[in-house]
């Protein structure tokens, strides 16, 4: 119920707090009615209008905007046979939105016949449905593979339902506490297809580790009750480990200033927690009331053998153990290679055409950036304070306000400057003066980044205003900026905390420092790749006509630090399920080759088969129609399959093999701060007497 009700509040703010284009922003909507988020643009062609024709046709734009209760003509300027019209209202993104269709039917009422709409509501409007529609494909690609997926896994059981109910009730709470929040706390509109996608993958995959340990347990013919109490004493742990694991690397988005990314970062938070708290309630009652019957007889899946150490991933981690130097050079010379386009990342605030061409407001994107430029949709936009009513037309606020304009307008980078004494540039008290300065490239251009740079430059020695006078650039580019900078700026720190907490975690689990150290190694390398895959993707077209992807020379910036946290968190997720395993056989008494060959053989299927899943899942983003999320999706995904396959199966038993004994090592000291039993480096001989 709070899922179907969750979108009216979601947005697509880029604002950040506490930077100039903000306070410039907030000056615009108290003094000139400026209202980013709830203001419309119209568009409408004419050919050869005279100068009275031109007046009535803003006149009709005016009676068709009246539909909309307290709104107002804003800017509007006539280029090359168009006119561009910023129909600005009181409301909200989801609220303006509602009254897209009013508008379009306005204007064909006053005959303004061929008017096309775009601007945030418009768009808000005509891709809510589409985002709606992509959700419900991708969950019905996702729940028809896992399906499939759990009956090559555990066969025709009753144990296939358990994970897609666990899955179910999980994403179902995750949702409805975002619902919650979000009745005080900016959500963004992505946050749904994020929750109800990853969240699905995620949860099938800690309740499939969990019934695959509960049926191990069962085949060792140990009684039902007992069986569970050990599924949740090893795979329960793990689970809860993974779970904080993920949600520590997603917790880190919160470091962002930036509201848009710190809203991702709480649903990133709760998903993973909402899986651990179901893991540790839900999953066991499932089985306790299920009990055995829930593995019939008939087929009993890839995972129901009796003795993996005699399946196929027990054959390759002992061909890769006697070959470990060998494996591990070529993994890592495959693996940096494919790596080597990171080098080649651009990012950009957002992708404002990547909007499907078939949607009006997209579709009149597209037109305007081919004809005019793709500046003319994003203006930069100065506010000038001078600090007293009536100075705006005085003859030296007007010269200086003169040759700052003119000043601007010799940038190579600079399309056109608006400026003069109406009421679009001057406030009603004469304090405040508004400039447009359109430039030639896309947001995210790196040309449009030294624009914004420039221009604060050049306003911040601008001479003649009177004394006081504050000078601010507002604006989607100077947004774009300030975000990018934002955080860029927070990303050392993520890093550092994240790898550190992390560390910590599994050094703690592991009792180990080296197996920690090279895990973020591992992790590293996959996130490298996931990066340069969208290089190769969107910016150099490998496989876009195949996949139905954008062609964009920047990658969205919210994009790859979600992608981090994410990456980084499953990463961890799957290393965890392997080595906790490989621990455990450990602390039984075996070698540390024997201990790769028991972990890889217990728990690679279920890493392969959740990865799968995980990756059918996040198909709903790769093939819908929003640059972002196709971004996210195919990132993802790549790095998912890069890390269960090449990383998991080759580089991780290779490296343990060429490790040896060091894999163990815990020293005293940082045993006693992590509270566990020191591991100290055990020799050969010594192993083998205790054994």
């Amino acid at each position: 119920m709070a899922a179907a009700n969750l979108n009216q509040y979601l947005t697509t703010s880029l604002n950040v707090p506490g930077s100039q284009s903000e306070k410039a922003n907030t000056l615009l909507a108290q003094h000139f009615g400026e209202n980013t988020e709830g203001t419309f643009t119209v568009i409408y062609k004419y050919t050869n209008a005279t100068e009275a024709q031109l007046g009535d046709i803003k006149r009709s734009l005016e009676k068709a905007s009246e539909v909309i209760p307290g709104s107002h003509i804003g800017a509007q300027k006539s280029l090359v046979g168009t006119l561009y019209t910023n129909v600005t209202t009181p409301f909200s993104l989801v609220k303006a939105a509602a009254y897209t269709s009013t508008l379009r039917a306005a204007l064909v009422e006053q005959g303004l016949v061929g008017a096309q709409i775009t601007g945030p509501p418009a768009i808000e409007h005509d891709v809510t449905p589409v985002l709606a529609r992509d959700l419900q494909r991708g969950q019905i690609v996702a729940i028809v593979l896992a399906l499939l997926l759990l009956l090559l896994l555990l066969g025709s059981t009753w144990a296939i339902f358990i994970p897609l109910i666990f899955a179910t009730a999980s994403v179902a709470f995750s949702l409805g506490l975002i619902y919650l929040l979000a009745q005080r706390f900016l959500m963004v509109l992505y946050i749904p297809n994020i929750v109800e996608l990853i969240g699905l993958g995620l949860a099938i995959d800690y309740s499939l580790l969990m019934v695959h340990r509960y049926r191990r347990e069962l085949l060792n013919n140990v009684d039902h009750d007992v069986a569970i109490m050990r599924m949740m004493q090893t795979a329960g742990r793990t689970v809860v480990l993974s779970g904080l694991t993920v949600s520590v690397a997603l917790s880190s988005l919160l470091l962002v200033p930036v509201p848009f990314v710190r809203s991702l970062g709480v649903a990133g938070v709760l998903t993973p927690l909402v899986s651990v708290i179901a893991a540790l309630t839900l999953q066991p009652v499932l089985l306790s009331l299920l009990g055995e019957r829930v593995f019939s007889d008939g087929f009993q899946g890839i995972l129901g053998k009796k003795d993996p150490v005699l399946g196929i991933w027990a054959r390759l981690a002992r061909w890769v153990v006697p070959r470990a130097k060998s494996v591990c050079a070529f993994s890592l010379i495959v693996l940096l290679l494919a790596a080597s386009l990171v080098f080649k990342l651009e990012i950009t605030p957002s992708s404002l055409t990547a909007i499907p061409a078939n949607l009006e407001s997209g579709a009149v994107l597209n037109d305007i950036t081919k004809k005019i430029g793709p500046g003319v949709i994003t203006p930069n936009e100065i506010v000038i304070n001078l600090g007293s009513p009536n100075l705006a037309t005085s003859q030296q606020v007007d010269a200086a306000r003169l040759a700052l304009a003119t000043s601007l307008s010799t940038s190579p980078q600079v399309f056109m400057v608006a400026s003069g004494k109406q009421s679009d540039y001057v406030d009603t008290t004469g304090q405040f003066i508004r400039l447009y300065v359109v430039g030639k490239d896309a947001i995210g251009d790196k040309k449009t980044r030294e624009l914004v740079r420039n221009i604060r430059t050049q306003i911040q020695v601008a001479k003649g205003f009177p004394t006081g006078t504050q000078i601010y650039l507002g604006g989607a580019p100077a947004q774009g900026v300030d975000l990018i900078d934002a955080i860029l700026g927070s990303l050392p720190a993520i890093i550092f905390i994240v790898l550190l907490i992390a560390f910590l975690l599994l050094a703690r689990a592991f009792r180990s420092i080296v197996l920690p150290i090279k895990a973020i190694f591992m992790d590293l390398i996959s996130i490298s790749i996931a990066f340069s895959i969208l290089v190769a993707v969107f910016k150099y077209g490998f496989a876009s006509t195949l996949l139905g992807t954008y062609q964009l020379d920047q990658i969205e910036a919210w994009v790859l630090i979600f992608m981090f946290a994410v990456l980084f968190g499953l990463s961890m997720d799957y290393e965890i399920f392997l080595v906790s395993r490989m621990r455990e056989a450990k602390d039984a008494g075996a070698s540390n080759n024997e201990a790769i060959v028991t972990g890889i053989a217990n728990t690679s299927g279920v890493v392969t088969g959740a990865a799968i899943i995980l990756v059918g899942a996040l198909s709903g983003f790769v093939f819908g129609h929003f640059a972002g999320l196709q971004e996210l999706g195919i990132g993802l995904a790549v790095g998912i399959i890069i890390d269960a396959t090449i990383i998991r199966g080759l580089l991780l038993p290779s490296s343990m093999v060429l490790f040896g004994r060091w894999n163990w090592w815990l020293p005293q000291r940082i045993a006693v701060l992590l509270k566990v039993k020191a591991s100290p480096l055990e020799l050969p001989e010594a192993r083998l007497e205790r054994r």
